[in-house]
């Protein structure tokens, strides 16, 4: 063998990592743009589903508190907690609704929400004989996770509120 050339499993050691490379812009290994393109998907999954959530407790679930729909008056009244009390409700879910369509109030909101709904599973076992009880607990599921992956976007609110007192 000549020095210029080297055995095949010295070659395949050697080699660079397999990279994509596109006209124009520099080559980027295939590893690090199959985790790139993972992480989009997983941005793009956690802001669709806070979309969907904020849609849920927008609409399906402060709006008929806020119009006092029917239904609404009768399981308030039913509580004991009359209008007030729905109306309340309904404005917390509202701005929860809200929150989590603000990047840097999503934590905060998911975390809030989540409260609700223990409260509002804890009065689904006590005073309508858990009929609905599981309903809360699965919106704590996906509530959860906005706040765990959002978390780091509370440091970001952080540094608004004290940006607020200087």
């Amino acid at each position: 063998m000549s020095e210029t050339t080297a055995p095949a499993s010295r070659v395949a050691s050697t080699a660079a990592p397999a990279s994509t490379a596109v006209p124009g812009r520099t080559a980027v290994p295939a590893a690090r743009t199959k985790a790139t393109a993972r992480g989009k998907g997983a941005r793009i999954s956690l802001r669709a589903l806070q979309i969907a959530l904020a849609l849920f407790y927008g609409l399906a679930s402060a709006l008929p508190k806020l119009i006092a729909h029917p239904s609404a008056v009768e399981s308030f009244d039913t509580l004991g907690w009359g209008s007030a009390g729905m109306y309340t409700i309904g404005l917390l879910e509202l701005a929860g609704a809200v929150g989590l369509l603000i990047p840097v109030l999503a934590p905060v909101a998911a975390v809030s929400l989540s409260a609700l709904m223990v409260g509002a599973f804890i009065t689904q076992i006590t005073a309508f004989d858990g009929e609905y009880a599981a309903t809360p607990l699965i919106l704590i599921v996906p509530l959860a996770l906005i706040a765990w992956v959002r978390r780091h976007d509370a440091a970001g609110l952080t540094r608004l509120v004290r940006g607020c007192r200087a």
